[in-house]
C-alpha cells in the first residue's frame, strides 16, 4: 500500500475518537508519539499526531493539519508528574523516554519555578522511576491507570499547570504533514478523521462504543475513560488552542515564526 494511504496515529486512547472507523482504503500505522515524527519524515504515513515539540525541530518538512489535534482541557489527567515528596523538594525527575513535548513542558515548569532537579531519561515505568528518582513523570494511558493506583503520589498535571501559567490550552500533539504530500490525500484524510470526531461528539452510540472499546484496550473503568473524553482531552484545534500551540512553540520551543499550516485549496 502506498504511504499516501496510511495515516499514523498515537498508540494511547487520546485519539481513539479520530480513529474508530476508517474503511480498507487506509491502513493505520500505530505507535507511541515520539516514533511518529519518524514514520512521517521517512514517509511511511501521509500524515500522524506528532508530539508538537518535534514539530518545532522538523517544522522546515512539516505543516500542520488544520482543526485537529491533541488537546488537553486544563487538566488533561494523562500528563501527570507522581513523587514521594513535594516538587520544591526533589532532587531528581525521571523523565519518559515516549514525548519530547511533555519533557520540555516540565522543564519549562520547572525554570518558572526556579527549580533545578537533576533530570534523568528512562523508561516508562513509574516503579521503576520511583525507585531511582524522587519524581517520574508519565503520560498517556499509564499515566491514567497510575493516577488510580497511586492517587497519593499524583503531585502535578501538566496540562493544569500549562493553563494556570497562561490561561490557555496545552496542545500535547499536532497532527502533520509532510510538505511534499499529496494535497488531495491529506485532505482527505482530514476530512475523515474530523468526521469521526465529530461523530464521536454527537452520536450517543458512537461514543459509548469508542468509550467501552477504549477501557477494555487499556483495563480502565468505563466511567473514567469517559471523564477523560467529556472533559480532560478533546481532538479538536480551536482558535484558543491554536494560541496555546502558538505561545509553547514560542515561549517553550524557542520557534519565532507562526505555525505552518498544509495549505489545500479543496480545504474548507
Amino acid at each position: 500500500m502506498s504511504w499516501n494511504r496510511v495515516l499514523g496515529r498515537v498508540s494511547f486512547i487520546n485519539c481513539d475518537p479520530v480513529f474508530h472507523a476508517f474503511d480498507a482504503n487506509w491502513k493505520i500505522l500505530t505507535a507511541p508519539p515520539s516514533w511518529l515524527t519518524g514514520h512521517l519524515l521517512r514517509k511511511d504515513c501521509i500524515t500522524a499526531p506528532i508530539p508538537t515539540a518535534d514539530y518545532a525541530t522538523n517544522r522546515d518538512q512539516l505543516s500542520l493539519i488544520r482543526d485537529i489535534g491533541i488537546v488537553g482541557r486544563e487538566s488533561v489527567g494523562s500528563v501527570l508528574l507522581f513523587g514521594n515528596r513535594s516538587l520544591e523538594s526533589m532532587r531528581d525527575i525521571a523523565l519518559p523516554s515516549d514525548s519530547s513535548t511533555s519533557n520540555m513542558l516540565m522543564k519549562w515548569i520547572l525554570g518558572q519555578r526556579g527549580l533545578d532537579p537533576k533530570l534523568i531519561p528512562m523508561g516508562p515505568d513509574i516503579e521503576a522511576m520511583l525507585e531511582q528518582c524522587d519524581g517520574a513523570l508519565i503520560i498517556g494511558d499509564r499515566a491514567i491507570s497510575a493516577a488510580l493506583n497511586y492517587p497519593d503520589l499524583v503531585r502535578m498535571d501538566l496540562g493544569g499547570e500549562w493553563t494556570n501559567v497562561t490561561g490557555l490550552p496545552m496542545v500535547f500533539g499536532v497532527f502533520a504533514a509532510r510538505n511534499d504530500s499529496q494535497p488531495s490525500f491529506v485532505h482527505e484524510a482530514r476530512k475523515s478523521m474530523l468526521k469521526n470526531y465529530n461523530t464521536f461528539l454527537v452520536d450517543e452510540e458512537t461514543r459509548s462504543s469508542v468509550i467501552f472499546s477504549a477501557s477494555q484496550k487499556v483495563n480502565l473503568p468505563i466511567e473514567r475513560v469517559a471523564k477523560y473524553f467529556d472533559s480532560e482531552v478533546s481532538n479538536l484545534l480551536d482558535r484558543s488552542s491554536i494560541e496555546g500551540l502558538s505561545t509553547f512553540l514560542v515561549e517553550v520551543c524557542g520557534v519565532d515564526s507562526e505555525p505552518g499550516w498544509f495549505e489545500d485549496p479543496q480545504s474548507e
